[in-house]
Protein backbone atom coordinates (compact mmCIF):
# COMPACT_ATOMS: atom_id res chain seq x y z
CA UNK A 1 0.00 0.00 0.00
CA UNK A 2 1.28 3.44 -0.33
CA UNK A 3 1.42 6.34 1.89
CA UNK A 4 -1.89 7.55 1.94
CA UNK A 5 -3.63 4.43 2.20
CA UNK A 6 -1.60 3.61 5.28
CA UNK A 7 -1.77 7.03 6.91
CA UNK A 8 -5.69 6.57 6.76
CA UNK A 9 -6.00 2.79 7.61
CA UNK A 10 -3.57 4.07 10.84
CA UNK A 11 -5.48 7.06 11.61
CA UNK A 12 -2.50 9.26 11.38
CA UNK A 13 -1.05 12.06 8.64
CA UNK A 14 1.54 11.05 5.94
CA UNK A 15 3.42 13.87 7.34
CA UNK A 16 3.81 11.53 10.39
CA UNK A 17 4.88 8.59 8.68
CA UNK A 18 7.57 10.24 6.99
CA UNK A 19 8.76 11.64 10.61
CA UNK A 20 8.58 7.95 11.80
CA UNK A 21 10.46 7.33 8.92
CA UNK A 22 13.38 9.84 9.84
CA UNK A 23 13.42 8.55 13.03
CA UNK A 24 13.71 4.69 11.96
CA UNK A 25 10.95 3.62 13.25
CA UNK A 26 8.96 2.67 9.99
CA UNK A 27 10.87 0.89 7.59
CA UNK A 28 11.61 3.22 3.84
CA UNK A 29 11.00 0.99 1.24
CA UNK A 30 10.26 2.25 -2.45
CA UNK A 31 8.57 0.60 -5.38
CA UNK A 32 10.11 0.92 -8.76
CA UNK A 33 8.50 4.10 -9.38
CA UNK A 34 9.69 5.83 -6.10
CA UNK A 35 6.48 5.68 -4.11
CA UNK A 36 6.92 4.75 -0.30
CA UNK A 37 5.40 1.01 -0.48
CA UNK A 38 3.96 -0.67 2.82
CA UNK A 39 2.45 -3.74 3.86
CA UNK A 40 0.53 -4.77 7.09
CA UNK A 41 3.72 -5.58 9.27
CA UNK A 42 3.95 -1.88 8.67
CA UNK A 43 0.35 -0.88 9.96
CA UNK A 44 0.79 -3.24 13.19
CA UNK A 45 3.81 -1.28 14.01
CA UNK A 46 2.33 2.00 14.00
CA UNK A 47 -0.45 0.78 15.91
CA UNK A 48 1.72 -0.25 18.53
CA UNK A 49 3.50 3.36 18.18
CA UNK A 50 -0.22 4.75 18.09
CA UNK A 51 -1.14 2.44 21.26
CA UNK A 52 1.94 3.13 23.60
CA UNK A 53 1.70 6.91 22.43
CA UNK A 54 -1.96 7.30 23.68
CA UNK A 55 -0.70 6.08 27.01
CA UNK A 56 1.87 8.96 27.45
CA UNK A 57 5.03 7.02 25.92
CA UNK A 58 7.43 9.19 24.34
CA UNK A 59 7.77 8.46 20.73
CA UNK A 60 11.67 7.02 21.44
CA UNK A 61 10.15 4.73 24.35
CA UNK A 62 8.20 2.46 21.82
CA UNK A 63 11.69 2.04 19.82
CA UNK A 64 11.88 -1.18 21.61
CA UNK A 65 8.28 -2.78 21.32
CA UNK A 66 9.23 -1.81 17.57
CA UNK A 67 12.05 -3.97 17.23
CA UNK A 68 10.76 -6.32 19.22
CA UNK A 69 7.80 -6.86 16.54
CA UNK A 70 10.14 -6.45 13.54
CA UNK A 71 12.42 -9.01 14.89
CA UNK A 72 9.14 -11.34 14.41
CA UNK A 73 7.79 -11.72 17.67
CA UNK A 74 4.13 -12.02 18.08
CA UNK A 75 4.07 -8.80 20.41
CA UNK A 76 5.60 -5.49 20.71
CA UNK A 77 6.04 -6.13 24.37
CA UNK A 78 7.63 -10.00 24.02
CA UNK A 79 11.26 -9.01 24.75
CA UNK A 80 13.50 -8.13 27.85
CA UNK A 81 13.94 -4.29 26.53
CA UNK A 82 9.92 -3.61 26.48
CA UNK A 83 9.70 -4.88 29.51
CA UNK A 84 12.29 -2.38 30.66
CA UNK A 85 10.25 0.50 28.97
CA UNK A 86 7.15 -0.39 30.98
CA UNK A 87 9.00 -0.83 34.36
CA UNK A 88 10.50 2.76 33.77
CA UNK A 89 7.24 4.33 33.04
CA UNK A 90 5.61 2.73 35.96
CA UNK A 91 8.30 3.93 38.28
CA UNK A 92 7.73 7.53 36.68
CA UNK A 93 3.81 7.06 36.83
CA UNK A 94 4.24 6.41 40.31
CA UNK A 95 6.48 9.23 40.90
CA UNK A 96 3.79 11.37 39.56
CA UNK A 97 1.46 9.87 41.18
CA UNK A 98 3.04 10.55 43.99
CA UNK A 99 3.71 14.48 43.22
CA UNK A 100 0.30 15.19 42.75
CA UNK A 101 -1.05 13.29 45.84
CA UNK A 102 1.28 15.64 47.77
CA UNK A 103 -0.12 18.45 45.80
CA UNK A 104 -3.96 17.42 46.00
CA UNK A 105 -3.24 17.03 50.28
CA UNK A 106 -1.66 20.48 50.51
CA UNK A 107 -4.83 22.33 48.59
CA UNK A 108 -7.19 19.85 51.06
CA UNK A 109 -5.39 21.64 53.70
CA UNK A 110 -5.42 25.12 52.43
CA UNK A 111 -9.40 24.50 52.25
CA UNK A 112 -9.71 23.22 55.50
CA UNK A 113 -7.41 25.79 56.73
CA UNK A 114 -9.77 28.62 54.93
CA UNK A 115 -12.87 27.02 55.63
CA UNK A 116 -12.02 27.35 59.42
CA UNK A 117 -11.01 30.84 59.36
CA UNK A 118 -14.31 32.10 58.07
CA UNK A 119 -16.58 33.11 61.00
CA UNK A 120 -20.27 32.15 59.88
CA UNK A 121 -19.59 30.72 56.84
CA UNK A 122 -18.56 32.57 53.55
CA UNK A 123 -18.41 36.69 52.78
CA UNK A 124 -21.66 36.97 50.80
CA UNK A 125 -19.21 40.24 49.15
CA UNK A 126 -16.53 37.47 48.01
CA UNK A 127 -19.29 35.60 46.26
CA UNK A 128 -18.50 34.93 42.14
CA UNK A 129 -21.14 33.87 40.02
CA UNK A 130 -18.77 31.50 38.31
Amino acid sequence: MRIGELAERAGTTTRTLRYYESRGLLPARRSVNGYRTYDEEDLRLLQQIRTLQDFGFELEETRPFVECLRAGHPAGDACPASLDVYRRKLAELDELIGRLQTVRDQVGAQLLRAEAELPGGPDPQCEWGG
